[in-house]
């Protein structure tokens, strides 16, 4: 549709406004913050129930900020009067938390100083500001120059052919600030709001179906086409989320059918895995016997090699003190043999010194008996004689000695031979 078609549209519902409903009283001079409550309210609802359930708010509850912090039951418990009382609380506590989070603070009367732009900037950020309260706030709380339209205007708009689908959809009407002047803004948005409203409660409201006709021919028409599409789309959504609740219901069943197959394999191969073990229990317990008599047999054949063990070391021992006792004999007899062979010697170094003191004696006396006559003579020639008897018992001696040192040697080498024949035998023989 053209501007200037849109602005005669526009003049003309104007008018219409004026002729079939009367102008609301002026609206209270309240708080920045009690407008923006009062817009949570007043949205697709009658002025005078937005008005009660703002008064019931206020008398029920000590301050804004612990209606912020009560849950939205209570809040749509309080203000259940209301159209949708669900939705009017959503909105508040919504609003209300946004407001805190972004001033932390209720007091908003200092941003009517401040430059509009700014102010309005920072209600656009609010992401559960809604372009009604957004509207109603520029224009009672902030004195700038904005018609609020909910969704019921829309659907007047929609319905008189102002706005396409998509303005509608999209909830701005262009041009409508242009066409409406800011002197009538707020006129013109308490007289749109009545009607809109009377559609919204009753459909086959008369005087707001004449306020329709006098606008645009055919509009009352229009409105019930639109609310045949609005239910039957009402009902598409219906049945597209049954759809989905009976898929999301199809789908929790096969995975909970998945789930009981995943849990009765589980439980199959543990009954197998328990079978298993049972046979594996049975054929153990089946050869417990034959365990047993392998035991008794391993015990039986241990026990022999530690008697074998036993006697082989029980032999080495003896075989060691056979060994000492020969080398201990062997040793008392060459010892014995040398004593014997000592003493065989000096009984005969003696019986050969005794014949020869015996033959010197037979010779001495023989010299004796011939040569008297010179031994008398001179006494001088018997001192050799005596001389040569004590010169044989000495020579004797030194034979004694040497034949004792013989005997001494020989026991040495005797008792060396000996000890080097055990230490032979001891090396010679194997370890065991």
């Amino acid at each position: 549709m053209s501007a200037t078609n849109r602005a005669k549209l526009i003049t003309k519902l104007q008018t219409a406004l004026k002729k079939h409903y009367d102008v609301a009283p002026a609206t209270p001079s309240r708080p920045l913050l009690e407008h923006a409550l009062y817009a949570c309210l007043l949205e697709d609802c009658p002025a005078d129930l937005a008005d009660e359930g703002l008064a019931k708010l206020e008398q029920d509850y000590f301050d804004w900020n612990e209606v912020r912090v009560t849950t939205v039951t209570e809040l749509a418990a309080v203000l259940s009067s209301l159209p949708d009382p669900n939705k009017a609380a959503q909105r508040l506590k919504s609003i209300l938390q946004a407001i805190f989070e972004e001033f932390y603070s209720f007091d908003l009367d200092h941003l009517k100083k401040e430059n509009l732009g700014k102010a309005v900037a920072k209600f656009e950020g609010m992401s559960s500001m809604t372009p009604f309260v957004l509207s109603y706030i520029i224009q009672h709380g902030l004195g700038g120059h904005s018609i609020p339209i909910d969704y019921s205007a829309m659907v007047v708009m929609l319905v008189t052919g102002i706005a396409s689908q998509a303005e509608a959809s999209d909830g701005r009407v262009p041009g409508l600030e242009r066409a409406v002047p800011k002197s009538k803004g707020v006129e013109f948005a308490a007289l749109m709001h009545q009607p809109a409203v009377a559609l919204l409660m009753d459909p086959k409201d008369k005087t707001a179906r004449t306020f329709l006709e006098s606008v645009a021919k055919g509009s009352s028409k229009e409105l019930d086409e639109w609310l045949t599409s609005k239910e039957e789309a009402i009902k598409r959504v219906k049945a597209r989320k049954k759809e989905e609740r009976e898929a999301a219901k199809q789908e929790a069943e096969a995975e909970a059918a998945e789930e009981a197959e995943a849990k009765s394999a589980v439980l199959v191969k543990r009954s197998a895995k328990k079978g298993s073990r049972v046979t594996k229990s049975s054929v153990q317990q089946k050869s417990a016997a034959e365990q047993a008599a392998e035991s008794q047999a391993r015990l039986a054949a241990e026990a022999k090699k530690a008697e074998a063990k036993a006697a082989a070391s029980a032999k080495s021992t003896k075989k060691k003190a056979t060994t000492d006792k020969s080398s201990s004999s062997a040793k008392s007899s060459t010892s014995g043999t040398a004593k014997k062979s000592s003493k065989t010697s000096a009984s005969k170094t003696a019986s050969k010194s005794s014949e020869t003191t015996k033959s010197a004696g037979k010779k001495s006396s023989k010299t004796s008996t011939t040569k008297k006559a010179p031994a008398k003579k001179s006494g001088s020639n018997a001192k050799p004689s005596s001389s040569a008897k004590d010169s044989a018992p000495k020579k004797s001696a030194k034979r004694k000695s040497t034949t004792s040192g013989k005997s001494a040697s020989s026991e040495s080498t005797s008792s060396t031979a000996g000890k080097k024949a055990t230490n032979r035998k001891l090396t010679k023989r194997k370890p065991r």
